[in-house]
């Protein structure tokens, strides 16, 4: 194949798992870091899992123009997965907006200078139904920013508008995939992200009681092998692709799940949102929860399956590997 794709977010979570598919589908990567250090520790963790004579590395970062056009020189594909994540409220919310969308439209801008062919950006589900009341919603749907949705939720759906809009009018196509909380062992990432916080508070004990939320959830495996999928399927350009389960998974299964695989201190009792909401007041992890507190949001994923060949790797599954690479 030996076409050549630019990966942002190499080092992240996601990014390690796409960068691995891309190796093995024999495409030449480049993975931008923001500091060369982060680069060493990534090429070990694929070397695991994935041949990386054809992996290398440059330096730019989502707040510089420094940097891309050389990244991006021979490209035909980019992968744009880096976004800033946090699980607790920022005490400003631009900490998180401004990179996520400047960033977005920095990669996309050097991606047509470039002439790359077509971008495959990571949005998430909370950019469709963030700030929606309980009910069915699909890749037409889009969250309300206007309704205390959070920061990090208002920063991926800024970001995916930002994205549409400055890929309106080019040659480059744009594709994007809506991970739901995506669970599933890392290659050697340091984890972060809202699943990852999630898993670690559930088998420490640090969360006593099971929160009243249910999302749409997905195997990071599955996240990976969607957005190779993506850069040449055909009939999915200009298109929003929910990676999810369709039902919302309650966070008592997660829990349960847990406790069945041996972690012990994953909690047994429901917390009411009334006291997770008055804990928000003091604690910017319970804030940051709140917006998803008691609604179940339904998801329309057909068109991954039919358009991508989706073939998801059982939910109860990923939680029960993630947890023990969390404590290996």
């Amino acid at each position: 194949m030996n076409e050549r794709v630019l990966l942002t977010g190499i080092t992240g979570y996601i990014g390690q798992h796409c960068a691995a598919e891309l190796l093995r589908a024999g495409y030449e990567v480049v993975g931008t870091v923001r500091s060369p250090v982060k680069a060493e520790a990534t090429r070990s963790a694929l070397t695991r899992v994935a041949p990386v004579e054809r992996l290398e590395f440059a330096t730019a970062d989502l707040l510089s123009d420094a940097g891309w056009d050389d990244a991006m020189r021979g490209c035909a594909f980019v992968m744009h997965v880096a976004s800033p994540f946090s699980m607790s409220e920022p005490t400003d919310e631009r900490e998180l907006i401004a990179p996520a969308v400047e960033g977005t439209e920095r990669v996309i801008a050097a991606s047509r200078r470039a002439g790359v062919r077509r971008l495959v950006l990571t949005s998430s589900t909370v950019a469709v139904t963030a700030g929606l009341e309980s009910g069915n919603y699909g890749p037409e749907s889009w969250s309300d920013v206007n309704a205390g949705i959070g920061a990090y939720a208002k920063s991926k759906t800024l970001a995916e508008r930002a994205a549409w809009k400055a890929a309106e009018g080019g040659a480059m196509e744009l594709v994007v995939i809506n991970p739901g909380a995506v669970f599933g062992p890392s290659l050697g990432a340091k984890l972060e992200g809202q699943s990852v916080a999630m898993m670690t508070d559930l088998i420490t004990g640090k969360i006593p009681m099971i929160p009243d939320v249910a999302m749409g959830m997905v195997d990071v495996r599955d996240v990976a092998r969607l957005h190779v999928r993506a850069l040449t399927a055909s009939g999915v350009a200009g298109r929003r692709f929910i990676a999810a389960t369709a039902e919302p998974v309650e966070m008592a299964t997660v829990a349960r799940v847990l406790r069945e695989a041996g972690f012990t201190k994953a909690p047994t009792v429901r917390a009411p949102s009334f006291l997770l909401r008055f804990m928000g007041l003091f604690d910017r992890n319970a804030r940051g929860m709140a917006p998803f507190l008691g609604r179940k949001a339904v998801l329309d994923n057909r068109a991954t399956f039919e358009l991508l060949g989706w073939k998801p790797t059982p939910i109860e599954s990923s939680f029960a590997e993630m947890a023990k690479a969390l404590t290996a």
